[in-house]
């Protein structure tokens, strides 16, 4: 097949011949590159038509309904980041945030906050962040299969912002000095809440995990498996996201804290 790449505004950029009708977006990608016509594959967008969906990297150029000679549109990304880059720096950020401010930094609080005592449910609502983001980071390096390698460079910026500032907005107020704690029954009652939802959000992160064998692209229905805590299926699209508000929502009421919603 013969393939013309050509820019959105319809300036040709490289001319490829003889493609077998097998040859994947990715391969065209690529040759792209090799021929220093355009940046790295990871940075780049192929479609049919200058405003049509980008095309997949694994379909071939006959699952596509190309036709020898038509055009494909180029469009460079921009600046790009891994996935995984990003889910690491955002997570992480939280706990640096929250830990430098569980220390009673000057800065905030004055001279003598780090010599007034915590209340217990301070701690606690520590380890409960701890155990939250420490989860996230071992998801993002051991269960998560991610379908795009990268992401736009500026999401790193905004999800990290995200992330990081309301790290340091929650921990501001459960770490105050003159911060009043609720009663002993509201903790550690809510305390197992969170962890118990804690539990379910990772019980889903592992059947979706399941769900894509490694290295592929797979998208699967999932169901429930012997997982009771997977059971939440039955009822809603996204459970994990279900677990995810209801354990902030047990942190809100363990701390007695509005901004941990």
């Amino acid at each position: 097949m013969e393939v013309q790449v050509v820019s959105r505004n319809g300036k040709p950029i490289l001319k490829l011949d003889s493609l077998p009708a097998t040859t994947t977006v990715q391969d065209v990608k690529a040759k792209i590159h090799s021929a220093k016509k355009g940046p790295y594959p990871g940075r780049q967008m192929l479609r049919l038509d200058v405003k049509g969906k980008a095309l997949k990297d694994e379909d071939t150029l006959a699952s596509t309904g190309f036709k020898s000679g038509s055009n494909l549109y180029l469009k460079d990304l921009g600046p790009q980041v891994g996935w995984s880059t990003v889910f690491l720096c955002e997570y992480a950020g939280p706990l640096l945030v929250y830990f430098w401010t569980y220390t009673r930094p000057w800065i905030f609080y004055g001279a003598d906050a780090a010599t007034k005592p915590y209340a217990p449910v301070v701690h606690i609502a520590a380890a409960c962040w701890s155990i939250h983001y420490a989860k996230r980071l071992l998801e993002t390096i051991f269960v998560h299969r991610f379908s795009h390698a990268t992401m736009p460079l500026m999401n790193l910026f905004k999800n990290c912002s995200y992330y990081w500032g309301f790290a340091g907005y929650i921990a501001y107020h459960v770490n105050h000095p003159l911060y009043t704690a609720p009663c002993c029954s509201q903790v550690y009652g809510s305390a197992a809440l969170f962890i118990l939802f804690e539990l379910g959000n990772l019980s889903i992160h592992l059947l979706f995990r399941d769900l894509r064998p490694e290295g592929s692209k797979v998208r699967q229905i999932p169901l429930p498996n012997s997982n009771p805590l997977t059971l939440l299926f039955n009822y809603v699209s996204c459970p994990n996201y279900t677990y995810e508000f209801y354990a902030w929502a047990a942190f809100t009421v363990m701390t007695q804290c509005l901004p941990g919603m």
